[in-house]
């Protein structure tokens, strides 16, 4: 057994947040809001019908809208609300409930590698942090040869760049760019949010 995440542990002292969260993305989309950047990044990364694994998918804001553009999408998050709420209104993408530091997609019956792993909307800060590195491994060990990984998240919420950048290296990825925004704005050392594309390690 993990140690629990850290969205599991505010999901449990507030058993609303799921519904929160998924009524506050349908509030953004009714207000025209733009929601599609980090979809529109991933998909300029491959070419059709990709296999992109969406790691903490949510309720398929992004994994949704990568397959209503043709590519073959799993999404995986440990929030069975936001995994209901993905299924209802993503039904041409997969969509499956767990832990991803106890990620299990051979049990699911899903065994090919992915050409792109997304983790987006500040997963990577939501997981205890006695599993990033077991995480990042279990995402490393279902890339494709020349797949990438790609993870976005914001400073300041408790997981600083350059300790995700050791426990990637410790997991087996490299580091191939940064950019500070999903627009493609370079990251320098005043950046407050990070872009990270990764690959697997040779060796």
């Amino acid at each position: 057994m993990v140690e629990k995440s850290l969205w599991t542990r505010q999901v449990e002292r507030n058993p609303e947040h799921s519904h929160w969260y998924v009524q506050r993305f349908k509030e953004m989309a009714a207000a025209g809001q733009d929601l599609h950047g980090e979809a529109r990044f991933v998909d300029a990364m491959v070419g059709r019908s990709a296999r992109i694994l969406d790691a903490g998918c949510g309720p398929g804001r992004l994994g949704g809208e990568l397959a209503r553009r043709g590519h073959h999408v799993v999404g995986v998050d440990v929030d069975p609300v936001l995994i209901q709420e993905a299924q209802a209104e993503h039904p041409d993408a997969t969509w499956l409930t767990q832990d991803l530091a106890e990620l299990d997609l051979h049990g699911a019956g899903v065994r090919e590698p992915f050409d792109v792993i997304v983790s987006a909307g500040n997963v990577m800060t939501f997981l205890a942090p006695s599993t990033r590195r077991l995480v990042l491994a279990n995402l490393a060990g279902v890339l494709a040869d020349d797949g990438r990984l790609v993870a976005g998240f914001g400073a300041g919420r408790g997981y600083e760049f350059d300790e995700f950048y050791t426990d990637a290296r410790e997991s087996g990825l490299a580091l191939d760019l940064t950019l500070s925004t999903w627009d493609l704005r370079p990251f320098d050392p005043t950046s407050d949010f990070l872009v990270a594309i990764l690959r697997r390690s040779v060796g």
